[in-house]
């Protein structure tokens, strides 16, 4: 199955598990799935933390590229988008856990948890830029957690950095050598979530995601529509996708 949901015997800990290798694409069938399972977890009383994780050396690669063209973007765009606000939807804290590349819409997926915690040798980036078109959802939540400069600078560079980076800038919560990460995120929710009481968790994740959640219902559905009614009828988006799927050097019209 391309989704693992597991839920630990005390019920205080489900982690979520997503594979479509190579790289964890993020596919509409991904995205419907790991919408479906994060809404079963609103029966689940006692829980304390989520973890989202890609299986493999990688967390994600980001969005499928043969979905970004017209005719298919307008239907997972939007489906990506309303997996983000289902996942601030979430009634417990929620976490990503990051080893390897976290790219594009994977980037997006960790920067809607509450937090990331990143192996050493995990990256991040937002590479849209490359394919002349740019990341909505990170334009909306990462300016929010790292502030306007970093965001622009790189959304606009499209340029990996490394975990050490993100968590200069507070993106990243926590960063540990890979082969601990495992251990490292179990001591952690242990010694941050497990006292607490879950009922208390529900409401304070409620109160502090309200700008995000603000942002992502206000701001967001502007941006999705400069990106699919504007963006998406450009030359050059046109051409940085199909310059991708060919295989071939990208000749930019600036149009």
């Amino acid at each position: 199955m391309p989704i693992n949901l597991s839920v630990n015997p005390s019920r205080t800990r489900a982690a979520l598990v997503f594979a479509h290798q190579p790289g964890n694409l993020l596919t509409g069938e991904i995205i419907g799935q790991l919408h479906a399972a994060l809404d079963d977890l609103a029966e689940l009383p006692h829980l304390r933390l989520v973890t989202i994780e890609g299986a493999g050396a990688d967390f994600s690669f980001g969005a499928s590229i043969p979905e970004h063209v017209p005719g298919e973007i307008e239907r997972v765009l939007p489906a990506t988008h309303a997996l983000l606000a289902a996942l601030l939807d979430v009634p417990a804290p929620t976490a990503a856990i990051v080893r390897g590349r976290c790219l594009g819409g994977g980037f997006e997926l960790a920067l809607a948890c509450d937090f990331i915690i990143a192996a050493e040798t995990a990256t991040f980036g937002l590479p849209e830029i490359m394919l002349g078109v740019f990341p909505p959802a990170a334009s909306v939540l990462l300016p929010l957690r790292a502030g306007a400069s970093r965001a622009t600078s790189a959304i606009l560079s499209g340029e990996p950095r490394s975990a050490a980076y993100w968590q200069a800038m507070g993106v990243v919560e926590m960063v540990a050598p890979d082969a601990t990460l495992a251990g490292v995120v179990g001591d952690w929710c242990a010694r941050t979530f497990e006292t607490k009481s879950a009922e208390a968790l529900r409401h304070a994740v409620r109160a502090v995601r309200l700008p995000v959640v603000d942002a992502v219902k206000r701001q967001l559905p502007l941006v999705e529509q400069l990106y699919l009614h504007d963006l998406m009828h450009s030359a050059d988006a046109t051409e940085g996708v199909r310059a991708f799927l060919e295989k071939r050097k990208v000749e930019w019209k600036d149009k």
